[in-house]
């Protein structure tokens, strides 16, 4: 089995740590992408999430427009843009306006999760059919149309058409790519001849049989000859395992209590969640399992096991979710950890 290094991208979720503000949060994650730019990664995608007290990103685009402002090779982009939650149209102008500001460098990544809980998914969803989670492959097509160059017809019961294009018209179109950790999302992007990533940082339930779906129902397209897909992970790399372990902390506990439908707070800092731990011990149960699958360690360890799971899963692209925390000292804009992770990871 072959060990080649993937190539590297990163996707943020614009962690906000206690006692930290959503602009001093944004400016830290700004440092990171132009960091990651510096430093070769591929490409730099944001996701959306909403109402959650330790996650800033709850508009990709906006992020993705400062990004690229402040870089000059990498890929900007959504991972991605939670589609029920959005009017079609309004997303492919605003990725249009995206590839216009940075053209060739503008991923759409379109997902069909909410992002939320249940009372801000109806605050979100109050916008009529575009809210209908069923058109959901209608909406991916109407966008695909809306940002080409032929745009989109619409069709009147009554006869006659309109047509209609995202402006302000780019002269070249972003990349779509179709997100999601289910069968269903993995068939989908295969039927529809897309890339598609698998939400492996999250879970990573499922993965193997997401990608044989996707890989062995491919259809090519106009756009797409063949499958292809990258993995997304959550790493913490630091000069020792134990300081790797005590950043992942914050995180791990973070996800134990979510997934314990405990109330969310803004993310504990590494001296926060040391002590917390020791007190209440709410990742315990969990740490073993969760940090089994994410990339912990030294920088030479966790390459190498990069490589290893890349290979093992025939793909080329490993996407990390830098998830090191903060220290009590650290200044509040900046991001010394995450920063250091992507560092270690190409050293």
């Amino acid at each position: 089995m072959s060990t080649a290094t993937p190539a590297l991208s990163v996707l943020d979720l614009v962690p906000v740590r206690t006692g930290q503000t959503s602009s001093q949060a944004i400016a830290a994650s700004l440092a990171v992408a132009q960091r990651a730019d510096e430093l070769g990664y591929r490409r730099y995608w944001f996701a959306e999430h909403h109402n959650m007290p330790a996650v800033a990103s709850t508009t990709p685009p906006v992020l993705i427009a400062a990004t690229a402002a402040r870089t000059s090779r990498i890929r900007v982009g959504s991972g991605g843009v939670m589609l029920p939650n959005h009017s079609p149209l309004v997303v492919a102008e605003q990725f249009a306006a995206l590839e216009a500001l940075a053209p060739g460098r503008v991923d759409l990544g379109i997902g069909r999760a909410p992002g939320s809980d249940p009372v801000i998914t109806q605050l979100l969803r109050q916008s009529g059919t575009t809210s209908d989670v069923e058109r959901f492959p209608n909406h991916i097509t109407d966008i695909r149309s809306l940002v080409s160059r032929d745009g989109a017809t619409v069709r009147f019961t009554s006869g006659g058409t309109y047509d209609v294009h995202a402006t302000p018209a780019p002269t070249t179109t972003p990349e779509v790519w179709l997100l999601g950790s289910s069968d269903y999302s993995a068939q989908l992007a295969a039927g529809m001849g897309l890339p598609y990533v698998f939400a492996n940082h999250f879970s990573g339930e499922g993965l193997e049989r997401a990608l044989d779906l996707y890989r062995g129902q491919f259809t090519p397209s106009e756009t797409l000859a063949e499958p292809r897909t990258f993995l997304t992970a959550n790493a913490v790399v630091a000069e020792t395992d134990e300081q790797a372990r005590a950043a992942a902390l914050p995180q791990a506990r973070m996800m134990a209590r979510l997934r314990s439908n405990r109330p969310l707070v803004a993310l504990e800092t590494v001296e926060q969640a040391a002590a917390a731990e020791a007190a209440d011990g709410l990742a315990g149960p969990i740490l073993d399992a969760m940090l089994s699958r994410w990339f912990v360690g030294t920088g030479d360890e966790t390459r190498s096991r990069i490589a290893e799971f890349a290979a093992r899963h025939g793909v080329d692209e490993v996407m990390v979710s830098p998830v090191a925390a903060a220290s009590d000292d650290e200044q509040m804009d900046a991001a010394t950890a995450r920063i250091r992770t992507l560092e270690l990871l190409v050293a």
